[in-house]
């Protein structure tokens, strides 16, 4: 599909749907970038700053970054930048838990939210980024543009659309959130703002799900100052795993003869971590060489061998990538020590309301005979419902039902090319239309990580950038 040029006397408008990393990223860097023509960039974003999204939006002092400061960055060439941030404010002086041993910093998380938003102030100052506080409610192509409708009745053309909305909240298994809707203590998102606020201090906790989220949540808890037994139950029962005690080198070569199945990078990865071992470096420095050549790796699997890692590796591969912060392992570890946390491979088979409790069948992992449970609170943290996406916003619902949106096969999130441009349900992809962040994981692989995120929002609005002068170009010839 072609793209026609913009109307001669209008600015081209770029509308970017979701402000938080991914599209505070590339608001940023569009504003920044050789365009032909400065667009108005237009970022819909109901929260009251910029950058933050559900990761950074948080004022928790349990929730920490996961990934050393120094590595953390909204420039992609400048990965120090966030700890030059911090360091030229002096920002953790009033966190004495943020400085590691080492010197690394692991700060608390609503500390990234305040730099990115930082960084995009003097372009909202200028006019050249503008910050509608607005939700999203529909979004139509009309006459070779888009209009996109929001809550408070504003009709707003564009014609460049960047999808760079957060990831789907958690979806509870099976029947559980009917079975439990009408328990005050079950917590199916929490992402909530005062979700953990019903749990008191002796409850005793099922988390479902144990993973990033999970980690936070025992945290959470723990700072909060609760004390009863808490069981993570998950299938196979894979806690998060933190950082290796002093940075490792990366190891291993996988791009060359890279394999084109799901079962041939696994057992690629085995042998390195064991030749890793032997020279005295530490399975991390093989994960970081995986992730660090993930999209080609990931480019070079069939779809079907995509479904297969995704279906059998995924949670091998989340546990291992997405370490935890040293004081949130700090946490998890001193409550295993003290016996008040427990850990389940299983999964939970049945569970009901009786009186003030919930009662619930788990059905541990290779075992036949289930265990009954009782507890006073359920919280799910099984991590995004990718699969799910195009039922979490009307508008992205409608999007896909008039051709414009269609699923990745691998479930990921939402189907778009090498070039981020989303793909309807024809099979065509629409220039005009791209996906920025976690949801074109998809396609490009390692998309999760804040490194990866970032990375893509500049690679995004480099794209959206290449559109705007070729049609300076055709709309100016000289």
């Amino acid at each position: 599909m072609q793209s026609k040029p913009f109307p001669k006397s209008e600015r081209p408008v770029v509308a970017i749907i979701g402000g938080g990393v991914s599209g505070a990223g590339v608001a940023y860097h569009l504003a920044r970038a050789d365009c032909g023509e400065a667009p108005v960039i237009l970022v819909f974003e109901p929260r009251a700053e910029l950058g933050r999204g559900l990761a950074y939006d948080t004022d928790d002092p349990a929730h920490r970054i996961n990934v050393p400061a120094a590595k953390m960055s909204l420039q992609p060439d400048d990965l120090g930048e966030f700890q030059a941030w911090i360091e030229a404010r002096d920002a953790v002086a009033g966190d004495s838990k943020a400085k590691q041993p080492d010197g690394s910093l692991f700060p608390r998380r609503q500390l990234f939210g305040e730099y990115v938003a930082s960084l995009l102030k003097p372009l909202l100052e200028d006019g050249r980024v503008r910050h509608c506080r607005v939700a999203v409610t529909g979004v139509e192509r009309r006459a070779g543009r888009w209009t996109i409708r929001d809550d408070k009745g504003g009709v707003t053309e564009a014609d460049i659309v960047a999808i760079a909305t957060s990831h789907p909240a958690p979806a509870a298994p099976g029947r559980l959130a009917s079975r439990l809707a009408g328990h005050p203590r079950f917590i199916a998102d929490t992402t909530k703002p005062g979700a953990l606020d019903v749990i008191r201090p002796h409850d005793r906790v099922l988390v479902i799900g144990n993973g990033l989220t999970a980690a936070d949540v025992i945290a959470s808890l723990a700072e909060r100052g609760h004390e009863g037994p808490v069981m993570a139950i998950s299938r196979r029962g894979l806690r998060s795993r933190g950082h290796a005690p002093v940075p490792q080198p990366l190891f291993g070569d996988f791009l060359a003869d890279a394999g084109h199945s799901a079962g041939s990078l696994l057992a690629r990865i085995r042998i390195a971590i064991d030749a890793a071992k032997a020279e005295g470096i530490s399975w991390h420095g093989v994960i970081d060489q995986v992730r660090a050549q993930g999209y080609d790796l990931w480019q070079a699997l069939p779809v079907a061998e995509r479904r297969r890692l995704v279906r059998h590796l995924r949670p091998y591969w989340d546990v291992h990538r997405f370490r935890i912060a040293p004081q949130v392992e700090a946490v998890l570890d001193a409550a295993i020590a003290a016996g008040r946390l427990e850990i389940l491979a299983g999964s939970v088979a049945d569970a009901r309301i009786e009186g003030e409790f919930i009662l619930c069948t788990l059905q541990p992992r290779h075992q036949r005979q289930p265990l009954e449970r009782s507890y006073d609170a359920v919280i799910v943290t099984t991590g995004p419902a990718h699969g799910g996406i195009l039922e979490t916003q009307p508008w992205l619902s409608a999007l896909a039902a008039n051709g414009h949106l269609s699923l990745d096969p691998t479930g990921l999130g939402l189907a778009c090319t090498g070039h981020s441009e989303a793909i309807g349900l024809s099979g065509e992809a629409d220039p005009s239309l791209l996906i920025s962040g976690p949801l074109a994981r998809g396609t490009f692989g390692e998309l999760m990580g804040l490194p990866q995120v970032t990375e893509h929002a500049f690679f995004v609005a480099n794209e959206i950038a290449a559109k705007l002068r070729v049609n300076a170009t055709n709309t100016h010839p000289a």
